[in-house]
């Protein structure tokens, strides 16, 4: 199992990203994904998660609105786009896999990460 996250890097706030997250090794339709993001001196927290369709999804409070999570069976990539950022979205951000069905807000439920793109977003 591979996850290779992308798409990183410094913008302004109220500024645009679009991270990717790029799966081999797995069947990637039967996994759902998550993104989560870990602040310095903080805990990793969960961001967004997805099921295997793509047909539902859930967010943290504080990206709600903001942040959309998607999916490309066909390309086996997971995307986070995240609009009007705001400099406390600044973290190290994660792509994360589980073979469950039902979708998860967990940390511990992901058996699968992704090495982490930087995010940082300036005043």
């Amino acid at each position: 199992v591979q996850l290779q996250a992308s798409g990183g890097g410094l913008v302004q706030a109220g500024g645009s990203l679009r991270l990717s997250c790029a799966a081999s090794g797995f069947t990637f339709s039967r996994y759902i994904m998550g993104w989560f993001r870990q602040a310095p001196g903080k805990e990793r927290e969960f961001v967004a998660t997805i099921s295997w369709t793509g047909g539902i999804t859930y967010y943290a409070d504080s990206v709600r609105g903001r942040f959309t999570i998607s999916r490309d069976n066909a390309k086996n990539t997971v995307y986070l786009q995240m609009n009007s950022l705001k400099p406390e979205d600044t973290a190290v951000y994660y792509c994360a896999g589980s073979p469950r069905y039902s979708t998860t807000r967990y940390r511990t439920d992901y058996d699968s990460w992704g090495q982490g793109t930087q995010v940082t977003v300036s005043s």
